[in-house]
């Protein structure tokens, strides 16, 4: 880590530090796992783009659902004194009693069965000892391998008594995943997701960040296409039947993320608040259909 300051500038709020990681959680052998479960190697994008038959679709509906009734379930934990690493057991035991793989578990190492980011983590917060405070925001990001297919959601949650600038950070951050969605069809262009995201996001003056992306999903957990949610001219169409991932990451100050030592906590280089929402969408002949929700 290169901040060293104890208190984020112009806040009453500590920066965030690393806690202690409990060791790996077990998966019984019946659970189908992904390929890189045991690697400890980060897979990477696959090409090309996850299109589904009807079969596949039926799975894809099945694993968002899972995800999104797992994610909504790790929501009604979110209080002051909990710990991320309960939030984690929680989760993990949930995947596990439903037939499912915890897809972060062991994706290039990461250790845990969910992400949880606290405050200027703008993602991959490895769930830790750190008892969430009142007045924080947390984003959880689950995701579950059911049947042979990835389900991907997150949303950003409010703990205890939440100050206004977070809580409108939080719902700006909701409302531009909701309206990039919106726009989705066969035939439209993935960049005007981020005109749609960055164009709102200019709105209420809130930084849009750049490094992290939405992606493709299905039998893989990341694929083409890289869903970029800031402008830009990149080229390529929404298919029929495909599934991707929208996930808008919004600061209230910078937008530049910095990397902690354990090669996966990310932070706003200024300590300002981040938040994001993700949701899982299939390419359908007259729009949109959101997978992860319950």
């Amino acid at each position: 880590m290169s901040r060293n300051i104890e208190e984020v500038p112009n806040s009453k709020r500590k920066c965030l530090r690393p806690g202690k990681v409990s060791p790996r959680r077990p998966v019984p052998d019946h659970i189908l796992q992904p390929p890189y479960a045991n690697s400890q190697k980060s897979p990477g994008i696959s090409g090309g783009p996850e299109v589904h038959d009807e079969l596949g679709i039926e799975k894809m509906r099945a694993s968002g659902r899972l995800a999104a009734q797992v994610l909504q379930h790790a929501g009604t934990l979110v209080k002051p004194g909990i710990t991320t690493d309960e939030i984690d057991q929680a989760v993990h035991n949930m995947i596990i009693d439903n037939g499912a793989y915890p897809s972060p578990l062991g994706y290039g190492g990461f250790p845990k069965s969910v992400c949880t980011s606290v405050n200027e983590c703008i993602c991959h917060g490895i769930p830790d000892s750190r008892e969430l405070e009142d007045g924080d925001i947390v984003n959880i990001d689950v995701t579950v391998y059911l049947n042979g297919y990835h389900g991907d959601t997150s949303a950003t949650f409010f703990v205890g008594d939440v100050a206004e600038e977070a809580r409108k950070l939080v719902q700006v951050t909701k409302e531009c995943l909701d309206k990039a969605i919106s726009i989705c069809a066969p035939g439209v262009e993935f960049n005007k997701i981020g005109k749609t995201i960055h164009n709102l996001a200019d709105e209420h003056c809130y930084g849009v960040v750049e490094q992290f992306v939405g992606h493709g999903v299905g039998r893989v957990f990341h694929s083409d296409p890289v869903i970029l949610h800031y402008r830009n001219n990149g080229r390529g169409r929404m298919l029929l039947n495909q599934t991707f991932t929208i996930e808008p990451m919004l600061t209230i100050g910078s937008i530049n993320p910095i990397m902690w030592d354990d090669n996966w906590t990310v932070v706003t280089e200024d300590g300002s608040l981040s938040a994001q929402f993700e949701h899982t969408i299939l390419i359908t002949e007259n729009g949109a259909e959101t997978l992860t929700q319950c």
